[in-house]
């Protein structure tokens, strides 16, 4: 698979009377894929997600962005056209009085024509499934509908790089739902590729790789499956494990014959029916 960010042994901290936040890190993420990034709060992830796209440079390594290397200031701004960052509150994002100004604004910046921005401007409502709220006020729409709005926004960028940083923490359960749902069909209709920072292991289920982060490393990598195969480590560091994974373990702990493999809700309950029908 074609390689579109490449972490070479970076580490970086703050100030040197502190800890390094970031500690010998080293990681590839393919084009395409949907990658998680997990760990308790000071774990390094929000740190690393600024290094991807030039915010932070670490101070030993280096950091390639589709073939750029963000220690150089001539390909700076093209990083950051090829990585768009959705954060935790939308609100901070919005600059437009209306959806559609507010998805605008960021073409207008890069001197987008406009008769392609009219046409970018469409396409991506649409794809967010908020083509129908195009001349509401950003402030009026739920939780999960601004930060469908904050992605349509980057998406109009045609960036290849979407980075979410805890941008679901701050919704309810359907407002998660959304932005998972809408991640994972922008993942599969453009081909976007998606860096996930969140301690969220709800979230991350859904990922197509997982990097479990603490103290400044990455300290596991691999599948949702692998990664939650031996759940011990997640608890150690201090996450909360996803309701199926936790009911995988009561059940087998009473004697009932789960494989273990079931990620969510649904997947568990389907397995359960199952079982009962066998028996």
């Amino acid at each position: 698979m074609e390689k579109i960010i490449e972490v070479s042994d970076i580490s970086y901290n703050y100030s040197d009377d502190h800890p390094k936040v970031l500690k010998h890190v080293s990681l590839t993420i393919n084009k395409g894929e949907w990658v998680s990034i997990i760990g308790h709060n000071g774990s390094g992830k929000s740190t690393l997600a600024k290094c991807l796209n030039g915010l932070i440079i670490p101070q030993e390594g280096s950091v390639h962005v589709g073939g750029f290397d963000t220690r150089d200031p001539e390909h700076i701004w093209e990083i950051r056209r090829l990585v768009g960052m959705v954060f935790q509150n939308p609100d901070n994002q919005f600059v437009g009085s209306t959806v559609m100004d507010d998805v605008a604004f960021g073409m207008e910046n890069h001197g987008i024509p406009r008769e392609e921005m009219v046409r970018r401007l469409h396409e991506v409502l649409r794809l967010v499934r908020m083509d129908a709220f195009a001349d509401r006020e950003p402030y009026r729409l739920s939780g999960g509908q601004k930060q469908r709005v904050a992605i349509a926004g980057i998406v109009a960028l045609q960036p290849l790089i979407i980075i979410l940083d805890e941008a679901t923490s701050m919704l309810d359960p359907e407002g998660r739902r959304e932005i998972i749902q809408t991640v994972r069909s922008l993942n599969k209709k453009l081909g976007l590729t998606v860096l996930s920072i969140t301690h969220d292991l709800e979230e991350a289920v859904h990922a197509d790789r997982i990097l479990v982060m603490n103290q400044g490393q990455v300290v596991k990598k691999g599948t949702p499956h692998e990664i939650f195969k031996t759940p011990e480590l997640l608890e150690k560091i201090g996450l909360d494990l996803p309701f199926a994974v936790k009911m995988n373990g009561l059940l087998r702990a009473r004697g009932i014959a789960v494989t273990g493999t079931a990620l969510t809700e649904e997947e568990l309950v389907n397995e359960l029916w199952t079982l009962h029908s066998t028996m």
